[in-house]
């Protein structure tokens, strides 16, 4: 953030002081306005004001952060844009259709905006990346690029874009999986995010680009569909599993991946943009974890609620071949010890709020 304090310590503690809820449901921009209980010496500590520009806000992480920054920031300070407009827009959000790779186009609404963090977060993902893999290569390599060099000839102070356990191959450690192995992705969707995480990681060396990313596992949510990965199937399941009674999984029972749930997941990324600069040490993308189980083992799970919820499983789903090549397990100890990561949710407690959200809403 840019901000009059002498070092980031100061701002720190202020945004303790903010997150503690003294004000309330005040953003932090109407927290800065009215702040009697921040130090004198923060009088100009308006300036420290964001506007945060997302772009790729539909999607299944999209449309849960941008919920979250309106919370921290305002309303009036967060601007979401896609491609489309979304399903639902509340009368004072702010949203802008943009097709990323679109540079004039994107260059305007970065000269309007005037952001100072932007998160981009349009992508194909794995499952309907296959399917378009030239489409693919562009939006999520294309677009990159375009957002990275808009970034730094209009002095963006920090950017986020989320990579992807999919960077990780078939030579890669299945347990544990390290922040620094093999990574010889399978996927169109993983050759693009790797090639993504050397792109960042130039763009920071280079040109002093203050940019942040995490490795996304699986990510599940009752409040916004997923998008076409591979991991959809934790999501899926949930659904069914309510209106049917039964689940007919495209993953071998015993395949365990990686995952995570929506709230960690916006926690997390808000924690690592919040982080001091001189705590980031990783400038193409952290592992992140949060929890690995097999479709067999969530079954269970929702047999303790559902007791008669029946699950089956395809042979042969081209999904398979892709889950194959991913880690069973993520070691996430470089965002535990620079940011203070950890996770929130298990297993146990992604089920019982998954039924008890989706029972009102499906």
């Amino acid at each position: 953030m840019q901000f009059i304090a002498h070092n980031a310590t100061f701002f720190h503690e202020n945004l303790q002081i903010y997150n503690s809820g003294y004000f309330g449901e005040k953003s932090i921009n109407e927290a800065i306005d009215c702040c009697p209980i921040l130090p004198k010496k923060c009088a100009n500590f308006v300036s420290m004001k964001e506007r945060i520009l997302m772009i790729g806000s539909n999607g299944q992480i999209g449309s849960e952060l941008a919920t979250a920054l309106r919370r921290r920031f305002g309303t009036e300070n967060v601007i979401t844009s896609d491609i489309r407009e979304p399903t639902v827009l509340k009368e004072d959000e702010i949203f802008e259709i943009i097709n990323v790779l679109d540079k004039p186009a994107l260059t305007d609404l970065f000269e309007k905006y005037k952001p100072t963090q932007l998160y981009l977060l349009a992508a194909m993902l794995s499952a309907t990346g296959e399917k378009y893999p030239q489409k693919a290569w562009d939006l999520n390599i294309n677009g990159l690029l375009n957002v990275l060099d808009l970034a730094v000839e209009l002095d963006v102070k920090k950017v986020f874009w989320p990579s992807s356990i999919a960077v990780f191959g078939p030579h890669s450690p299945k347990q544990n999986t390290d922040q620094y192995c093999v990574m010889d992705p399978v996927s169109i969707y993983g050759v693009t995010k790797l090639a993504g995480e050397r792109l960042c990681e130039y763009y920071h060396h280079k040109y002093k680009l203050d940019i942040r990313s995490v490795r996304f596992p699986g990510i599940i949510s009752w409040k916004t569909a997923p998008g076409g990965g591979t991991t959809d199937y934790a999501v899926d399941i949930f659904i069914e599993a309510l209106k049917y009674g039964r689940y007919t999984c495209f993953l071998s029972a015993n395949t365990a991946l990686p995952m995570l749930y929506m709230e960690d997941a916006v926690r997390g990324t808000m924690e690592l943009m919040d982080a001091p600069v001189e705590q980031i040490s990783i400038r193409s993308s952290y592992n992140l974890a949060g929890l690995s189980f097999t479709p067999s083992e969530i079954g269970k799970e929702i047999k303790k609620i559902l007791p008669n919820f029946e699950m089956s499983y395809v042979d042969d789903d081209p999904r398979q071949a892709i889950a194959d090549t991913w880690p069973a397990s993520i070691d996430d100890a470089y965002a535990r010890r620079d940011w203070g990561w950890k996770p929130k949710f298990d297993l146990e407690s992604i089920t019982e709020d998954m039924i008890a959200n989706l029972k009102t809403n499906v």
